[in-house]
């Protein structure tokens, strides 16, 4: 006998009370059965309308939208960008709120992932609470901060270039991009046509002049004559192995961080936020305090950003290894680091490198591990080098809880932890956690 259809509750509306913040830009509510609502454009202690988006009768729980605010919250503002709110762009999450409450909600959600999987109050994690702005983005309300310095334009089948709506593959046409930074819009990417093109990153580096665009072309299209507002260089990705290759132009960019030039090649990873790299490495630096003569992990190097850090201050005594899985970043980092005599790239992925290594100690370790985190069996190795500290960089607030649980078991404690918001009207933040054995200082 075959099971009857689901029914599905898209569309569905129900006034509800609106509680906590959570994790993912969207705040929980209840409807009066009791089901579960993760609602967008919308704040704590609002009363709303929420239209159903996704999900089902007996669904765990409902994704919704706010399309009527019968009771704001003082935190609200007019969302500046005209492409956010309901079933529109899906790039920022919390233009319709303060800057400073956006930073308040970003700090109750990381509070609440360490409680629930780390078991760590903040006074326990060394973090005084606070999420701190990037320099100059102090900014009142109804302004937004351009601070995204890399932007991947998504290209209808009228050859516009927009942004994805929430949770979707149509595209929200736009001709600005408020969060985009002045070189990216200066580009002028969103005032031609790219016809045959699946998406188009435009880059404006920090630091240096240098522009760049990427083009990804439907199968069996040519790439478009690229005439934009300024000098760029032009590469494309292959459709058959994802490669990406030079069309004109400089096959890198030159970021600038630390009072260092980094060669940065297409498609590589780098901060978005032009002030993220510095602010970073100032972090860790005053977290880890090198000393001459250490030696030094840097795990997830990229392009070798903590390790040329590092390097220069364990100075010709000292000795840094990096390890990286992109063929292209390492050959980034090596170029990068070349004046190191005593600086390593090794690629490959960590829990598979570093056990080959053959290392069995080091003195400081840095990891800044993509958004899924290092996991229990990496985080279990390091603990057993013995690191008098180790600096953890996230960009997700769940996948570093996990792995500070992780580094707790292994008798590992969090001396200080700083939040920052490098990405702000989005739900993201950028931590550094140092830790440092338990029972041990300095």
């Amino acid at each position: 006998m075959q099971a009857e259809p689901k029914k599905s509750l898209v569309g569905q509306e129900y006034e509800v009370e609106i509680g906590p913040v959570a994790h993912g830009g969207h705040c929980v509510a209840r409807t009066d059965e009791g089901q579960v609502l993760f609602v967008r454009h919308t704040l704590p202690g609002e009363r709303v309308i929420a239209r159903v988006t996704e999900g089902e009768e007996d669904s765990r729980f409902l994704r919704a939208d706010a399309v009527t605010v019968l009771d704001p919250s003082k935190d609200r503002v007019e969302a500046p960008c005209p492409y956010a709110g309901p079933g529109r762009c899906g790039g920022c999450d919390w233009q319709h709120a303060k800057p400073g409450a956006q930073r308040r909600l970003k700090g109750e959600v990381l509070t609440e992932q360490l409680q629930r999987l780390a078991g760590l109050t903040p006074e326990e994690a060394g973090w005084d609470g606070t999420v701190m702005p990037a320099d100059g983005d102090k900014l009142p309300p109804g302004e937004v901060p351009a601070w995204r310095t890399r932007v991947q334009y998504v290209v209808d089948d009228q050859g516009r270039a927009g942004l994805r709506r929430h949770r979707s593959h149509e595209v929200e046409p736009v001709d600005h991009c408020l969060i985009a930074a002045e070189g990216v819009s200066e580009l002028g990417v969103e005032r031609r046509d790219w016809p045959g093109m699946d998406t188009v990153e435009a880059i404006a580096a920090t630091g240096s002049q240098d522009r760049q665009v990427i083009l990804t072309p439907r199968p069996g299209a040519r790439l478009p004559l690229v005439e934009l507002d300024r000098p760029v260089s032009v590469m494309r990705v292959d459709e058959k192995d994802g490669g990406v290759h030079r069309v004109h132009g400089r096959p890198f960019v030159r970021e600038r961080a630390d009072d260092r030039t980094y060669r940065v090649g297409s498609g590589g990873f780098w901060q978005v936020h032009p002030k993220a790299a510095d602010t970073l490495v100032t972090a860790v630096m005053q977290g880890l305090m090198p000393r001459k003569g250490e030696t030094a992990l840097d795990l997830y190097c990229g392009v070798g950003l903590f390790a040329g850090a590092l390097a220069d201050r364990v100075g010709e005594t000292g000795a840094v290894l990096g390890i990286e899985s992109g063929k292209r970043a390492v050959e980034d980092a090596r170029h990068n680091l070349a004046g190191f005599d005593r600086v390593r790239i090794e690629q490959g992925k960590v829990e598979s490198v570093l056990p080959r290594t053959g290392i069995t100690e080091a003195d400081l370790i840095v990891l800044d591990p993509p958004r899924a985190g290092a996991g229990r069996a990496t985080v279990t190795h390091l603990t057993a080098l013995g690191a008098r500290r180790i600096a953890y960089v996230a960009c997700d607030p769940a996948a570093l809880s996990r792995d500070l649980g992780y580094f707790r078991g292994g008798g590992y404690r969090v001396r200080t932890l700083r939040a920052f918001d490098l990405f702000p009207m989005t739900h993201h933040l950028e931590c550094v956690a140092i830790l440092e054995r338990a029972g041990k200082g300095a």
